[in-house]
């Protein structure tokens, strides 16, 4: 994070994502045969279809789209590379929801009479909501989206429920996000002229613009944020104030404290650190749940799927009316 920032393309952000494959939470699905050509995965036996899968699909690369403010569809991408993460992220997700969705019905976890009626309002609004080019494209009812919105919500029902009794206080010490500017070098020679300068005085941004190796001077962490040895040093500086050398694995840091509590960036990094807990809270039993789940994938089908950048296919608010309906 910095304060001054200079957001990176969202294309060299995206290429360097590893594209990963069909997996749910870390578990690899099986690829399989024996599907029709409109199955894209099934899990026990459940089966996601290739219309569901559109609808994921079609709102994500219009999400995509938009990030940063650059449309992405409009670079060239070494091997399509954006296209494959994109694929990725909707089977992906789509599996986990499935899988969620099974580990609710062993929990006894379902959604009421009235959370179904919200659902349908939702599917009904979405689907109104999509363009004639659209619904070809994806090859969609009503109740197909009415039925991925069950999915969906049942899956986040399952999360707070599993997550409800997570410790919700998060002091402002351990959420605490200062600003600071930082020399990193790699020489230990370098590193001992740095500090003589320092040490005589010199200004410590020009030293920086001189010897510094990290990526950026300016810069804003918590706690976790940064490698202990900092943590400890940079945590306990006061406003202006200068570390020595601080020695790390494979080379040397310095840091200036520009503002040692920042209350906006530290509020916003409570929530960080309480969304980890929950994540955590819950990998413990999806994780031991997804050991006895059979799955399949039809890489057949789903490798013959293409993004489409047709102008009239830009529906990217399926999440956003689930939660405008669906937000119990």
């Amino acid at each position: 994070m910095k304060r001054n920032k200079v957001r990176a393309m969202a294309a060299a952000l995206l290429m360097s994502i590893a594209v990963s494959g069909c997996k749910i939470g870390n578990t690899q699905i099986e690829v399989s045969s024996g599907f029709t050509g409109n199955e894209v995965f099934k899990i026990k036996d459940e089966v996601c279809t290739l219309s569901e899968a559109k609808v994921f699909l079609t709102n994500y690369q219009n999400i995509y789209a938009d990030m940063y403010g650059v449309n992405l569809w409009k670079h060239k991408f070494k091997d399509n590379e954006l296209e494959k993460y994109v694929k990725d992220i909707t089977v992906s997700q789509l599996a986990q929801i499935m899988a969620m969705d099974f580990l609710a019905e062993e929990k006894d976890i379902s959604l009421t009479e009235e959370e179904q009626g919200k659902i349908k309002e939702a599917a009904k609004a979405y689907y109104d909501s999509l363009n004639d080019t659209e619904k070809e494209y994806m090859h969609v009812s009503e109740g197909d989206i009415e039925k991925l919105y069950e999915r969906y919500g049942l899956a986040n029902k399952l999360y707070t429920q599993l997550t409800g009794d997570v410790n919700a206080e998060v002091s402002d010490d351990d959420a605490r996000v200062m600003e600071a500017d930082w020399i990193y070098v790699t020489d230990e020679n370098v590193a001992n002229e740095v500090q003589n300068q320092l040490n005589n005085g010199a200004d410590f941004i020009s030293v920086a613009g001189t010897y510094n190796e990290a990526a950026e001077i300016e810069v804003s962490f918590g706690r976790n944020d940064v490698p202990k040895e900092v943590e400890q040093v940079a945590f306990s500086l006061e406003n202006n104030q200068v570390s020595g050398m601080i020695p790390v694995d494979n080379g040397w840091y310095f840091i200036k404290c520009i503002n040692n509590y920042n209350q906006e960036l530290t509020d916003a990094n409570k929530s960080v650190i309480l969304d980890q807990r929950r994540k955590e809270a819950f990998d413990d039993v999806y994780s031991e749940f997804l050991k006895k789940l059979p799955s399949k994938f039809n890489d057949d089908v789903w490798k013959e799927v293409k993004i489409e950048t047709d102008k009239k296919i830009t529906t990217d608010s399926f999440f956003k009316t689930y939660e405008k309906y669906c937000n119990w």
